[in-house]
């Protein structure tokens, strides 16, 4: 199988952005927009073109929140992946800067990369 040949991305895990008040941020968004916010926002749920289960994350964080560096970007983004191993190296190949070290979890698989215009990317392989 060729680096061409590998499945990528297969959708949008999360929407994660900075917020000068997560907590009010997400009243408003439950208040005006109907949105059932939990304490790490709204998880949408839905079902891929196979059928299976599948969710994305709608999450504001704390303006001076670390997750998002080394990016100094507002937003990030979570791309949902089949098989985070793999892409990782195949990225590494093609010179894409790989952030820090996979990590697993009881809900999937992470990963992060930069984009060229510095936007932190976390991908997610769900289990």
């Amino acid at each position: 199988m060729s680096n061409k040949d590998i499945k990528r991305v297969t959708g949008i895990g999360g929407v994660f952005f900075k917020s000068e008040n997560p907590d009010s941020t997400k009243e408003w968004y439950k208040n005006h927009l109907g949105l059932p916010v939990n304490d790490y926002g709204c998880t949408f749920r839905w079902k891929d073109e196979e059928g299976k289960e599948a969710a994305t994350q709608w999450s504001p964080f704390a303006k001076d929140t670390k997750y998002f560096e080394p990016s100094e970007k507002q937003f990030m983004m979570n791309f949902r992946v089949d098989n985070l191993e793999v892409l990782l190296k195949v990225l590494k190949e093609e010179g894409v800067t790989i952030i820090g070290e996979m990590e697993s979890h009881d809900y999937g698989n992470f990963g992060w990369i930069l984009d060229p215009e510095g936007n932190k990317i976390e991908l997610w392989e769900p289990k």
